[in-house]
């Protein structure tokens, strides 16, 4: 279902995969997570991403701006998808 949940996440610096818990504990599962990591694309830890896609989930990093784009187009598709989203 549609809701808005509180990231505490100050920046990319911050996305773990304890951070990321939150996202793998959604029901139903999502099936890509939107990251929005502030003005720029920032790269995360390799064992991070690895750790999503072990859980089945796919993670798109991408500026904010782009990632609210991402977000909204994959929802208008009815696809099972999530964002984190760090302001820019």
């Amino acid at each position: 279902p549609r809701s808005i949940l509180q990231w505490n996440v100050g920046s990319h610096r911050d996305i773990s995969h304890e951070s990321l818990s939150l996202f793998r504990l959604l029901e139903p599962q999502i099936e890509i997570l939107v990251l929005g990591t502030g003005d720029r694309v920032e790269r995360l830890h390799p064992a991070v991403l690895k750790q999503m896609r072990e859980c089945r989930i796919a993670v798109e990093v991408q500026d904010t701006p782009n990632a609210c784009a991402t977000f909204n187009f994959l929802m208008s598709e009815n696809r099972m998808v999530a964002a984190g989203l760090i302001p820019p």
